[in-house]
Parts: C-alpha cells; sequence; structure tokens
C-alpha cells in the first residue's frame, strides 16, 4: 500500500512505541553440497551460518500490518486484502497468509526486522526472514506449530507469495540446523541427521559481488526442466534416478535436460558419499565436482565464482571449494584448514579486488565454526 524511507537504525520502541510481544530469530545458511537436489526429492547438506535475522511483533487493532525493515530503512504498510508490492515485504505477507489457512486467527500486526544474513549471496536470507517471522507469530499467539511445519509454511510462503519454486532446503536448515553440525536432509521424507563437525576444519564463505534475484534469474527454468526430465524418464522426480543404473535412460534425453538431469542425480549421490566419506580431503573432492557439474550441467556459475573457486582449490591448505545456493551470481564456499582460514580468505579476496572486481568475506573467520566430520 505504502512505502516510505524512516531514519536509520530504530528500534522496535523508536517506530511502533512501546514493547514487542513476541521476538522471532533464525539463521541463514551455507549449503556444503547438494545444490539443486532440494526440488528434485533428493539429498543436501547445509550448515547454519552465525549472521542471524531478527523479526519483532505486535499484535494491533485495525486491519493495517506495518513492517520495518532497520537494514534497508524502510516501512511497508499492508493489509490481507491488498498484499505489498515490495519483495522484501512479500514474504512477511506470505508467511501470514499461509498462517491463516492453516486456520491461524493471525491479526494486524506491527513487525520490526533487523538482520545481519547478506541478502542476494545465496545464504537463504529470504528463509532466514520467513523462519524468524513465523517463529515470532508462533511465540505471540502460542501456536502448536514445530520447527519442521515451521519450514513448511515458509516454503509455501516462498513459492505461492514469493514467485520462487524452491525446495524446502533452506526453510528446513535455518529451522533446524546449527553453526556447529552439518543438517543432512531427505527432501522427501524430511528425514534429518545431525553430522558433528570436524575437528581442524573450517568453512570459508566468499561473496562474488555478483548480486542476484532467484525470482528474476533462471531458478523457476531450471526447476521446470528437471520436472520435465523426470517426466520423460517416467519418475515422478530425479531423485529416483541412478546415475550409474540409469546413465543410459539419461544419455536418450534431449539437452540440455540430458545434462540438467546429470547434475541432479550425481549431486544426489556426492551427498550421500559425504556423509560416509573417511576424511576432509575426500570431502573436498566432491566438492569441486559439485562445482564442475554446477557450471558445465547446470549453467548456473558465472565467470566470477568460477574465478573464485578456481583460486581457492588452488591453495593447499583447502580441500575443496564450490558455488554455494542457487548461483546465477551470489557466493562461493570453501572447506580449509582452520588455521590458515584467516590468510587464504584475505589472500584470494585481495587478487579478486585487484581486478576491479567487487566482494567480501560473508562468514568473518573469528566466527566461522569447524564444519563437517564425515
Amino acid at each position: 500500500m505504502t512505502s516510505q524511507p524512516p531514519s536509520k537504525s530504530k528500534s522496535f520502541a523508536d517506530v511502533f512505541g512501546g514493547s514487542a510481544g513476541a521476538v522471532g530469530a533464525a539463521p541463514g545458511r551455507v549449503n556444503l553440497l547438494g545444490e539443486h537436489t532440494d526440488y528434485n526429492d533428493g539429498y543436501v547438506l547445509p550448515i547454519a551460518i552465525p549472521q542471524q535475522t531478527h523479526v519483532a511483533i505486535r499484535a494491533i487493532i485495525g486491519d493495517t500490518t506495518t513492517v520495518y525493515a532497520a537494514d534497508l530503512e524502510r516501512s511497508v504498510q499492508f493489509t490481507f486484502a491488498s498484499p505489498p508490492t515490495e519483495q522484501f515485504a512479500t514474504y512477511i505477507y506470505g508467511c501470514l497468509v499461509e498462517a491463516r489457512i492453516e486456520g491461524i486467527n493471525v491479526p494486524a500486526l506491527d513487525i520490526h526486522v533487523a538482520s545481519d544474513v547478506p541478502m542476494g549471496v545465496g545464504l537463504s536470507s529470504s528463509a532466514a526472514l520467513e523462519v524468524a517471522t513465523l517463529r515470532a507469530l508462533r511465540e505471540l499467539l502460542d501456536l502448536p506449530l514445530d520447527n519442521v511445519r515451521i519450514a513448511q509454511l515458509a516454503q509455501r510462503a516462498e513459492i505461492n507469495h514469493a514467485g520462487v519454486r524452491c525446495g524446502i532446503m533452506d526453510q528446513m536448515a535455518s529451522s533446524l540446523a546449527d553453526t556447529t553440525h552439518a543438517l543432512f536432509l531427505d527432501a522427501r521424507t524430511l528425514h534429518v541427521q545431525l553430522i558433528d563437525l570436524w575437528p581442524g576444519t573450517a568453512v570459508l564463505v566468499l561473496d562474488s559481488g555478483v548480486a542476484r534475484s532467484l525470482a528474476t534469474s533462471g531458478f523457476n527454468q531450471r526447476r521446470a526442466e528437471c520436472e520435465q526430465a523426470a517426466r520423460m524418464l517416467g519418475v515422478a522426480a530425479l531423485r529416483d534416478i541412478d546415475a550409474d543404473r540409469d546413465a543410459a535412460k539419461i544419455n536418450a534425453l534431449p539437452e540440455p535436460l540430458r545434462r540438467r538431469a546429470r547434475h541432479v542425480v550425481t549431486e544426489n549421490a556426492r551427498v550421500l558419499r559425504a556423509v560416509k566419506c573417511g576424511d576432509p580431503r575426500e570431502f573436498g573432492a566432491l566438492m569441486n565436482a559439485s562445482h564442475v557439474s554446477l557450471r558445465d550441467n547446470f549453467e548456473v556459475s558465472v565467470s566470477q565464482l568460477d574465478w573464485l573457486v578456481t583460486s581457492l582449490q588452488a591453495q593447499p591448505e583447502v580441500y575443496g571449494a564450490r558455488l554455494t545456493g542457487a548461483g546465477f551470481g551470489g557466493a562461493c564456499v570453501a572447506l580449509c584448514e582452520s588455521p590458515a582460514l584467516t590468510r587464504i580468505g584475505e589472500m584470494v579476496l585481495s587478487a579478486y579486488l585487484a581486478q576491479g572486481l567487487r566482494g567480501r568475506v560473508l562468514v568473518p573467520p573469528d566466527r566461522a565454526g569447524q564444519v563437517l566430520g564425515c
């Protein structure tokens, strides 16, 4: 309905007066393996990052909900009959609408959002916003929603109201993962397993500086191509195809469906191997192979990401590196020896910036936890 830029760094009390009735928080995530597999009913292996989104809410009388986003310095108003046009507010609106569809009596709200999850770089800022919103609503209304149900409602909000036909990995990671375990997730059954972290290794996340929006990128096209490939193969989802057993069937698909299917089935196999692998070098090799497949078979990388990944892979203290998130820009992730993390991040980033490119370290070295014990 309306949008205006209030002054910066206002608290809930500054914007609305008084105090919030409930607060919810949720982290972003970085995906170690299993890219573009969740919406194909496959397997993924994300881990939460330290950065979080905080949502404070309060029920009010009337029909108009007001959202203040501190990081965007923006205030947006909407009603259930008149949804917002601003992209960030559609995620919140979608969560509230999906809660109402569940039979929850959602009142008009004052909502304050503050986040340090980087946006537009593949670290699930939208899922963090959705899960934090639903957690705040759960607290405010004392709702019987467990963390899996919250993830499911958050996914529906993104699909039905933000226009992104996402799988459920981001929302499940934001709702169930922590920063000290990798989260193995079967996207079909929603079976989860926390994988103990591997001492002596750590995650480095670098932003390529190439922003992307899933709603306007080729994400939905890739999903449609996967669905078409599954239909041609006579299965419900590409998760039901085995890379070795069904190699001839995959090769018989027309391009680009052959390459799309090839990525998904081999990526699923990499995740299943990763949770049983014997050492970080083996895990790193799986990460490297994943990037090649994302670049060549799924065609979601960009030259800047390829440069960063290649530079990281060249460092002897790096076990493996790949783009993370849906691609089309965004970030890359590397599995490193912990003592070398700061030096590698600074060295690779410095060489990247020297080319006139923009980039940054997204998970600060002093906050990057140990990662993955296979």
